[in-house]
């Protein structure tokens, strides 16, 4: 990831707010790092957020929270525009990212390009991305309308062939793969960057390579490979993580690396499956912070669901205020201490850790 994270850096750079904005933005720079020396449990404005503009989706995943009891249960809609323009109110200047994404697809929002262009009307320099599934009827077209003002489209893909067709359910992978060439035609020379996402189960851990090779043909820069996050899912054992210790898993793994440096015009990043456990990995509590459709301010984006924790509304208060709410506060308390919360601990950040 690390070309991309330099292109998009320099692009950044260069489109920095003018004036007395730029001393906003150095100050609350300033203050983020002063915060993390002093050891504060305070946050400065967020670099970069995620607005869940709907949790409705057209597929039904096995691999989506969505599908399990929390997301049964959640609430569904789309965010107020009025709502989100006014979150990039208050995110200007001191933002560097905004992701319209979260829960659910968001080219079903109606209000997508309008979003877009506004954020980007506040400052071109704000770094705007999506996560689509790319079979909703017409996506390269909804995609062509608003091109221009989006930097990244994450493309999630969990397979190839049946393979795919058995995990993302209500989708079909010709679709799925006449829709991705479209979009990558249509963004060529846009300035748009296409990165594919698989979650590796057991279904698809051993297409890592075929998908490695799959990401170059389709001329993609960037592909990133995580693992099954049972923090919200329901009715899987958390055995389920012992599998990404198995030998089948780790050969697998071997040969997709491999495989990765045959293709050095390609970033891969792989999920390091031999990290220590701990809450200490997640960097949540103090970056990315997540808005829900309807508001509510979730812990992050593997559990969003505010029925089960949420800090705070921003319908009614600023995002900075819920950010440094004492509960916001506590919970950053614990990542200190790498005391993991009850809601984190089925979490992949948490895998490998003892936890009562």
């Amino acid at each position: 990831m690390k070309r991309r994270k330099i292109k998009k850096g320099i692009y950044r750079l260069a489109h920095l707010p003018g004036g007395i904005n730029f001393v906003r933005y150095c100050r609350n720079k300033v203050a983020h790092y002063s915060n993390k020396v002093s050891g504060s449990l305070e946050v400065a404005h967020p670099s970069t957020i995620m607005l869940e503009v709907s949790n409705h989706c057209n597929l039904h995943c096995i691999t989506c929270p969505r599908e399990y009891a929390y997301g049964i249960e959640m609430d569904k809609g789309y965010m107020d525009i009025s709502l989100l323009k006014r979150l990039v109110d208050e995110a200007y200047p001191y933002i560097d990212s905004i992701g319209l994404t979260g829960m659910g697809e968001p080219l079903l929002y109606p209000h997508l390009a309008e979003a877009l262009e506004y954020i980007k009307s506040r400052n071109r320099g704000i770094l705007t991305n999506i996560s689509t599934n790319a079979v909703l009827s017409g996506a390269p077209e909804i995609i062509d309308t608003f091109k221009a003002n989006l930097d990244t489209i994450q493309i999630s893909i969990d397979g190839i062939g049946d393979v795919y067709n058995s995990i993302r359910k209500n989708a079909d992978y010709d679709t799925f793969i006449d829709n991705v060439a479209q979009i990558q035609s249509l963004t060529k020379n846009s300035g748009t960057d296409l990165t594919f996402n698989m979650v590796v189960v057991k279904e698809n851990y051993h297409q890592m390579p075929e998908l490695i090779e799959l990401a170059a043909e389709k001329g993609f820069a960037n592909l990133t490979f995580t693992i099954f996050n049972l923090a919200s899912v329901t009715n899987v054992d958390m055995e389920y993580y012992e599998f990404y210790d198995s030998l089948e898993f780790r050969e697998a793994y071997r040969l997709a690396q491999e495989k990765a440096k045959q293709h050095p015009e390609l970033d891969v990043f792989f999920w390091n499956i031999d990290r220590k456990g701990s809450f200490q990995n997640c960097p949540f509590p103090w970056t990315h912070f997540y808005v829900a459709w309807n508001g509510e301010v979730p812990p992050c984006c593997a559990k969003p669901f505010p029925k089960e924790l949420s800090f705070g509304s921003v319908v009614d208060q600023p995002l900075i205020n819920v950010l440094n709410t004492d509960g916001f506060k506590e919970f950053r308390k614990m990542w200190k201490t790498a005391e993991t919360p009850a809601f984190c601990r089925r979490c992949h950040f948490i895998m490998g850790e003892t936890v009562n």
